[in-house]
């Protein structure tokens, strides 16, 4: 069952058969997105889909926003080359939902109304803690909009055959153009039933996958993992145990542990999920969401397990490794290999259809963060006459950061952006999720503490970044030719998210700043059974 054939020459001459079925999803999710707008007029629902979504939408909508191509491609293709070390990947993201059902979801959906600064400034001075979270957010989603752009263009070479770099570039910014359309004309009811199709189109597509891979070994995954193990040859062995990728060095021991860390604690604080919450009527659709949530990510992880040793079976790790696009080659070429030219371009458009409703949902949080936080509440200090022209900045941002998004993407289109993702999670469990819990948890928190957590965590995180292996001094770094990395890991996390915490209690105890005690009750209150939320919601 080993694949012979040249997988780029498959590729490349079924490219407008992928074009083509990525045009029909297009086509149907567009017509989506119209019908949605009809019913997008005031802030909350551009901003929150009017609060529509049951807790079972949501939690669809939610996967779909946070099954990234990361996720499908990436995952998939480190278990195919390095196997227990990339399923221990699927496990951190699986976690990591624990975290954001436990500590977050609930309380957030309880406290706040469109933004992640709606909670942190609850019971803050308001206007310098709303500017230091919306520059904390638009920080995470620059980043990890950044990211999905460039893997567009790494995507268009692998899937369609395209190698040229202005072609790539093109493909880039048609991906941005319909970015912003989605934006722009749904809202938030638009962009999540994008997400709601594209997370029904990748967990159907990759349970199709998984039953066949499995009934080709007679549903017995021991046979499975005994066949890529002789698959990999000498190195077979490897698969199966800790330490293909990570453990070599004490370093890269640290840097697992680092990553981890980012990962499990990051995903309670990205923006752009918290932001999910608000789109469902009541904390308790909230709880349902994150659960509905779970179980769909959790089976989509198992599902990559079967998919990952499924690749390496019968493609080859060495075949993966040398296609283009590298190891995230493993499941659209696992695709080729079970299903041929049609399924490989089904999973083509499922691919395109992740990153378009990733980036949807990302500049969505990032134009209601900064019309709603910076505009309304910071510039007009809260006295904004026209609701509608809250609306109409948000959209203005959105067209800002999809053209920003799209030159970003084609400069750093071919560079290794795996370090980018990686900060999108280092700076929101470094400088977002610190804040949250003292704010919600912490009686004695203030504005000092908040600014301290927040510009802190966003700094440390990021200075760590330039100085480590990620981007210089490494061969898979950015910029391989330079040699500034003082710092030995990777992933900032380890370090950055201990010194948030710990900037956090200093900022507060050692400022004369009293808390408010009154509007802690409040929030506490509102924050554990709901109570002046709805009037909340109302008013604004």
């Amino acid at each position: 069952m080993h694949l012979a054939q040249n997988p780029n020459t498959d590729t490349a001459s079924n490219r407008w058969l992928n074009i083509g079925i990525f045009a029909v999803f297009v086509l149907v999710t567009l017509v989506i997105v119209f019908r949605a707008s009809r019913n997008t007029k005031t802030a909350s629902d551009y901003y929150a889909a009017g609060r529509s979504f049951s807790g079972p939408q949501n939690g669809i909508a939610i996967s779909g926003d946070y099954l990234s191509a990361a996720s499908f491609l990436g995952i998939a293709g480190a278990i195919a080359v390095y196997g227990y070390d990339g399923f221990l990947y699927s496990i951190g993201f699986l976690v990591a939902w624990l975290v954001a059902l436990l500590l977050v979801a609930e309380l957030l959906r309880n406290t706040g109304r469109y933004t992640m600064a709606d909670v942190l400034s609850f019971r803050m001075r308001e206007r310098p803690v709303r500017t230091a979270a919306s520059l904390s957010t638009l920080a995470v989603t620059f980043f990890y909009l950044l990211a999905q752009m460039a893997g567009a263009g790494g995507l268009i070479a692998l899937l369609l055959g395209v190698t040229d770099k202005g072609q790539q570039a093109i493909v880039i910014a048609v991906v941005g153009v319909l970015m912003i359309v989605y934006v722009l004309v749904g809202g938030m009811k638009g962009t999540t039933w994008v997400q709601i199709i594209k997370a029904a189109l990748l967990i159907a597509g990759t349970f199709v996958m998984t039953v066949w891979v499995l009934g080709l070994y007679g549903f017995n995954l021991s046979g499975l993992l005994g066949s890529a193990v002789d698959t990999a040859g000498a190195n077979g062995e490897k698969l199966l145990n800790p330490g293909a990728q990570y453990g070599k060095t004490e370093a890269s021991r640290l840097d697992f542990v680092s990553l981890g860390l980012a990962l499990v604690l990051g995903t309670a604080g990205l923006p752009h999920v918290l932001m999910r919450f608000y789109t469902v009527p009541t904390a308790k659709e909230a709880r349902r969401s994150v659960v509905w949530a779970i179980w769909l990510i959790g089976l989509f992880y198992l599902f990559t397990l079967v998919l990952g040793y499924g690749a390496g079976a019968m493609v080859g790790p060495d075949v993966i490794k040398e296609a283009p696009g590298g190891v995230n080659s493993a499941a659209p070429l696992l695709a080729l290999q079970l299903g041929g030219p049609w399924l490989l371009g089904f999973i083509s458009a499922v691919a395109f259809a992740t990153i378009l409703a990733v980036v949807a949902g990302l500049t969505i949080t990032a134009s209601a963060s900064f019309a709603h936080d910076i505009y309304a509440n910071v510039i007009k200090n809260g006295q904004v006459d026209d609701k509608q022209q809250e609306v109409k900045v948000a959209r203005i941002t959105a067209v800002v950061i999809g053209v920003v998004s799209i030159l970003g993407g084609i400069a750093a289109n071919g560079q290794n952006v795996a370090f980018l993702v990686a900060l999108a999670f280092a700076v929101a469990a470094s400088a977002n999720l610190p804040t949250l819990l003292y704010s919600l948890f912490w009686k004695r928190f203030n504005t000092t503490g908040a600014l301290w957590s927040i510009y802190g965590g966003l700094a440390v995180t990021i200075v760590l970044i330039i100085f480590s292996p990620a981007v210089t001094g490494d061969e898979e770094a950015m910029f391989p030719s330079l040699d500034i990395a003082l710092f030995p890991l990777k992933n900032p996390g380890l370090v950055s998210i201990p010194i948030s915490f710990l900037l956090g209690y200093l900022g507060t105890v050692l400022s004369k700043e009293p808390h408010n005690a009154e509007k802690y009750a409040e929030m506490e209150v509102r924050s554990l059974t709901g109570a002046g939320a709805e009037k909340s919601t109302a008013q604004h």
